[in-house]
């Protein structure tokens, strides 16, 4: 259970708060407002015990989950049904490596992050809350695998700038303010799925070609039934364990050379927070199934060439399921705030690849299109005039 808060942050713009003896409240250090001390701890008793019954509510779907992914795999060793995922080699045995790590669960996102006992995680990577409650770290299950960054906090510093220059409409004061600095390396939990997928596509073709006879334009088409088939074996098909990572970002940012796996150590935690899965093998077999099946079928349609149109008339696609494997992959995150939009940063810790929106100055876009509008309109009055 939480015991202690590391800081408090500003209800108006989530900037840190200082006590200020001279006023007697807490101040912000970016938007200059003032709180006290009183209502703040109020609204922070608050937040806790929701993050309490969060986390409570999180935990006992887990375990639920847990139990019933131990009675399925169970039943398909009992059966000899090879139909679905098989989690048998996931494991909650840490040994003696238990002792040597930290928890922290933020109560804003319910984030719930793991560390070395050298590591103090101060605010949080998924929702930039400053606010992160130290806990009890228990129940996770262990990863199997480990990929170290690559990428060091320098060159996610020097990425991201780069990221923001040659944005003629990005408000200044949100590079300002953006505390760029304080991006965090995160191992983000991720599922990988080994198995393959054999099946059949159908589709429909057809070539055209148009030319004169006489007075007539004349178009012939031939059409064609073209069939594909084949088979392809997967390994480490992956799949975001976390529900505070936008599953698009992590799409984004991927592919990651999974022949750098290590087996897990907490030897690699040190200086990096880990997010704990909070959605599981459950709840991601759906994703896995429809990444396996589409990953056959854009092979087999690119097999299909030489014709101007091609549709797929009927697909028959089966899946061969595998192992499973729970892994901490590598990512930089940042998260802001401007004016009252959430901006999250996803790079890399492998290959360096970012992702991340930026927000718009209107004032600077309208201005620039008003601009460019009144040129227009000068040069096609005098354009008019000479005509």
């Amino acid at each position: 259970m939480p015991t202690q808060v590391t800081n408090y942050q500003c209800p108006a713009c989530t900037g840190p708060l200082h006590y200020s003896a001279k006023s007697g409240k807490l101040e912000c250090d970016y938007c200059g407002s003032s709180f006290d001390v009183a209502d703040i701890e109020a609204l922070y008793a608050h937040k806790e015990a929701e993050a309490a019954a969060a986390k409570q509510a999180a935990d006992a779907k887990a375990d639920a989950a847990a139990a019933a992914e131990a009675e399925a795999a169970q039943a398909a060793a009992q059966s000899g049904n090879v139909g679905d995922w098989d989690t048998s080699g996931l494991s909650r045995d840490w040994g003696a490596e238990a002792g040597t790590l930290r928890a922290y669960s933020c109560p804003s996102c319910g984030a719930e992050l793991i560390c070395d006992e050298t590591t103090a995680a101060t605010s949080c990577p998924y929702c930039g809350n400053p606010t992160v409650v130290p806990g009890q770290f228990s129940g996770a299950l262990k990863p199997e695998f480990v990929l170290p960054f690559r990428m060091t906090k320098d060159d996610a510093v020097r990425a991201l700038r780069a990221h923001y220059r040659g944005k003629p409409f990005l408000p200044r004061s949100f590079t300002a303010g953006n505390h760029i600095e304080e991006i965090q390396g995160v191992y983000v939990p991720f599922w990988l799925f080994d198995g393959g997928a054999e099946g059949e596509v159908d589709y429909k073709a057809a070539n055209s070609r148009t030319y004169r006879d006489d007075d007539y334009e004349v178009t012939e088409t031939d059409h064609y039934d073209v069939h594909r088939g084949g088979s392809i074996a997967f390994e480490k098909i992956p799949v975001d364990a976390s529900s505070k990572m936008p599953d698009d970002h992590m799409d984004s940012i991927e592919p990651f050379d999974y022949a750098q796996l290590q087996p897990f150590s907490t030897a690699y935690l040190p200086g990096y927070l880990a997010d704990k899965y909070d959605v599981s093998v459950d709840d991601s077999r759906d994703r896995a199934d429809a990444r396996c099946r589409e990953t056959l079928e854009n092979a087999l349609r690119e097999t299909v060439t030489g014709y101007g149109t091609c549709v797929t008339d009927h697909t028959d696609i089966r899946l061969h399921r595998g192992k499973v494997h729970y892994a901490l992959l590598p990512v930089w995150m940042l998260s802001t705030k401007w004016n009252g939009e959430s901006f999250l940063f996803a790079m890399n810790g492998q290959t360096g690849k970012l992702v991340g929106d930026l927000p718009t100055d209107r004032g600077r876009y309208w201005g620039t299109f008003g601009a460019i509008a009144g040129v227009v309109t000068v040069a096609l009055t005098v354009i008019l005039q000479f005509m």
